[in-house]
Order: structure tokens, then C-alpha cells, then sequence
């Protein structure tokens, strides 16, 4: 990026904080003074270099390493509350953090420093017949509201994506992880600090009170946009309350395809994978639909779910197949369970799968599995969701597997940001016209 103007860093670290303020604390008044402090501190951040991002970024990435058994202590604190809560355990899975998950989140840390920076990227240019020359180039969105629920490794992943596109953040993670988010917080912070970046580029809301999330939403002229990341009660109360614009991401209710031209093999092995690798992520298969015409792989498809502890939701026909599988009732076709269970039903053929899809998705990813090019490209075609598959696992929906680096989430709207969100999708543009004493006649 050029950059001809001086720049001052203010290193303004937030304290380290082990306890949440109290609820009664003034939440518009707290999200006021972040909104301010961040919309400052985003001003530095817009001219800051390649480098000085990426520094942060490693830096974050050692500490993490570096307060493993602290962090891992404080997620302790965390589930033992969500234990007393009586939280669900897909809740929870999202919720723990152990040596791999903690590697994972240093790794998609430094997965970010070794992105393009887009800050400054010229989008496309061109030259007008009077001689004006006219690009499109890449702007930080400036200040960001990232709302979510349970999963800690959004706090690194938000941060990372926010900083390396040049944006100020305000994180607002749910009250059920919140020891677990301030210690990778100060992990971020430190990192800010190494690098000589201001500490309030990533700000971590230092309370539970749900409050604070009613004053992001209210925040106008503060926060340029806001991302929910949560179940479905979250994404809805955001986008009716908000002032700021939302990046919205529904649930993943996400549908595979089973075709007759598919190969047995691969069908059962990428719905198995698909449904029951991690059952509590948004990408996780929540409807199977199996054309009839390969009614004869379906058993063994059902078979092999049920042997890895799935509980199978059918319809007449699924249910006819095997003993234990639950008769599926209206809302399964409209369910995200995160949790072993699955609704399947037969279809006519590819239109019997668009229909259903089109009539229950929330958008999110579909796969289908066929051995047949023109079945393939009509699915990838006609299907208006997100993110559209063939001959592969729901499970990749993630930025990371997208070579994004890290996502804050799958935006299943169609505006701007559609898919995983990363660093491209957390940018906007500006005309720059360059001219030569041009004036219009």
C-alpha cells in the first residue's frame, strides 16, 4: 500500500480482565467510549503497513503457544459453568479448547499474516476517451461489531481478519465463553502491542450484560457493520434491532444430494463425513436426500451412519430400509440439530432434490454426489445457496479449507459479503480518478 502520509502508533493496551464488569454497568455508555476509541484507532490502522499487520498477527500466534496452560485454564473455568448450565453438548464441543484447537487457532493466526494484503489493491482500472484515468481500489470497511456465541477461536479468527483488512473490532463473545475470550483477547493484545499497533484496534466487550449487545446494534456512526455469528435466536434479534448494517449468517442448515448416477463408495463415505466428523459446526449435514433411483446404495449408506451413532429421522420409504430409524416429522426438514441425528428422505430425481432445497435451506452450503457432469453442473447452477458442492463434504465449508486463512463466518445473505467471510469480504472500495486539468464541457 502507498503511503506518503506520518503516522504515530498509540499503544493504548486494554487491561487484563478476569471477571465480567457487573450487569448493571451502563452498556451504552461503555459501547460509546469502544465505538470512539476504536473509530480512532481505526484511522491508524487504514495507513498501516504490510508488515506492521503481520508482525501483530505472528506475535499473537507465539503467545497463544507460548499461555497454552493458561488458556486451556480458563476455558476450564468456562465449561465448568457450562456443566452447571446444563448446556447442550454441541454447545460445548463448540466451547472447548484443548492442545489441537489451541495449535489450530495459532495456525490460522499466522494462516492470516501470510494472506495478500488487500489494503490498497487496485480491483480494476481503466482510461475514458478525454483522458481520465479511473481505478477501483480496496478500503478497510473501517469499525466492525463481531456478535457471537460459544466458539472462543472467533475471537482470533475476527480479530486476525478484521486487522489484516485494516479494520477496527469490537468483539461481543457470549457470556458462556467469556473467561476463555479474554485469555486469547490479551494474547491479540500482546501482539498489537509487539508490532507497535494500538490496542484499541481489537476491543473485547468486558461484560455479560446483554445490554451491550442492544447498544452495538444501536451503535450508527460508530460501528460500519455488524457480524452476528450464533444460532438462529441471535441472527434474528440482530437483524431486527440493528442500526448498522449486518452481514447476516444464518444457521447451516446445509442438504446432500445422494444422485443415482453416484458412485456407493463415495456417496457413503461423504455423507458419513459429512454428517459426523464434527456434528456441531454449521457446515455439518442436517438433511440427506437420496434420489430413488439409488434406492439400492441407500442402505448401506444408513447402515453406516447408524453403526457410527447416528440417529436417522426418515420418511415412509427411509424407514422401511432399517429398524430404528425415527418416522421424520414437518420440522425435521427445517431442523439444525449440531448434535448425531440426521432426516433423510427419498426424491424424484434432481428436481425432487431442488425443490426440497429451495423450499427448507437456509442457504448455507449444499452438496450433491454423482458420477454425471451435466447432473453436476445443473445442481451447481440452479441451487441459490451460498455455497454449492460436487463429490464433496459439507464439512468444507470453512475459510480456512478455502485457502481464506480464517473466517468470521458463512454470510448467507446476497449482499456484498456471501460465503465465508475473510479479508476480501471485510474490505469496500473507492474510485481514485487521475487526471490531467480534465474539465467537463
Amino acid at each position: 500500500m502507498d503511503n506518503d502520509m506520518s503516522r504515530t502508533h498509540t499503544n493504548q493496551r486494554e487491561p487484563a480482565q478476569t471477571d465480567p464488569k457487573p450487569a448493571n454497568a451502563d452498556a451504552g455508555t461503555l459501547i460509546t467510549d469502544m465505538g470512539k476509541r476504536a473509530r480512532t484507532a481505526a484511522r491508524v490502522l487504514a495507513l498501516a503497513e504490510t508488515d506492521e499487520k503481520n508482525a501483530a498477527l505472528r506475535h499473537a500466534a507465539q503467545t497463544v503457544r507460548a499461555d497454552r496452560d493458561g488458556i486451556i485454564a480458563a476455558n476450564a473455568r468456562d465449561l465448568e459453568a457450562a456443566g452447571a448450565r446444563g448446556l447442550s453438548e454441541a454447545m460445548t464441543d463448540r466451547l472447548r479448547l484443548t492442545p489441537d484447537r489451541l495449535d489450530a487457532i495459532a495456525s490460522a493466526l499466522e494462516d492470516v499474516a501470510r494472506l495478500s494484503d488487500p489494503v490498497g489493491e487496485t480491483i480494476a482500472d481503466w482510461q475514458r476517451p478525454n483522458g481520465l484515468s479511473i481505478a477501483r481500489v480496496r478500503t478497510p470497511l473501517g469499525v466492525i461489531g463481531v456478535i457471537y456465541e460459544s466458539r472462543p477461536n472467533v475471537t482470533a479468527d475476527a480479530a486476525a481478519l478484521c486487522l489484516k483488512a485494516g479494520n477496527a473490532v469490537i468483539l461481543r463473545g457470549g457470556s458462556e465463553a467469556f473467561h476463555s475470550n479474554q485469555a486469547i483477547f490479551r494474547a491479540i493484545q500482546a501482539g498489537l502491542a509487539q508490532a507497535g499497533l494500538p490496542g484499541d484496534a481489537v476491543q473485547l466487550v468486558p461484560t455479560t450484560d446483554r445490554a451491550a449487545v442492544g447498544a452495538m446494534l444501536a451503535a450508527s456512526g460508530l460501528i460500519d457493520v455488524i457480524v452476528p455469528r450464533g444460532g438462529r435466536s441471535l441472527v434474528a434479534r440482530v437483524e431486527a434491532e440493528s442500526r448498522v448494517p449486518v452481514f447476516a449468517h444464518l444457521e447451516g442448515l446445509c442438504h446432500m444430494y445422494v444422485d443415482g448416477m453416484a458412485d456407493a463408495g463415495m456417496a457413503r463415505d461423504l455423507v458419513l463425513n459429512a454428517k459426523m466428523r464434527r456434528t456441531g459446526i454449521c457446515g455439518a449435514l442436517e438433511t440427506l436426500l437420496i434420489d430413488r433411483r439409488a434406492r439400492h446404495m441407500a442402505g448401506g449408506i444408513l447402515a453406516a451412519l447408524q453403526e457410527a451413532g447416528c440417529e436417522i429421522r426418515g420418511d415412509e420409504g427411509v424407514q422401511a430400509l432399517a429398524d430404528g430409524i425415527v418416522p421424520a416429522g414437518e420440522d425435521d426438514w427445517s431442523s439444525e440439530y449440531l448434535a448425531p441425528v440426521l432426516s433423510v428422505r427419498f426424491v424424484e430425481g434432481l428436481d425432487g432434490a431442488l425443490a426440497h432445497i429451495a423450499r427448507y435451506s437456509s442457504g448455507h452450503t449444499e452438496s450433491i454426489v454423482t458420477e454425471d457432469p451435466a447432473t453436476a453442473e445443473a445442481f451447481l447452477t440452479r441451487v441459490d445457496s451460498a455455497i454449492v458442492m460436487h463429490n464433496a463434504s459439507t464439512q468444507f465449508a470453512d475459510g480456512g479449507e478455502f485457502g481464506m486463512g480464517a473466517e468470521i463466518g458463512i454470510a448467507t445473505g446476497r449482499i456484498h459479503a456471501r460465503g465465508p467471510v475473510g479479508v476480501e469480504q471485510l474490505t469496500s472500495f473507492k474510485y481514485q480518478v487521475r487526471g490531467r486539468g480534465q474539465t467537463r464541457p
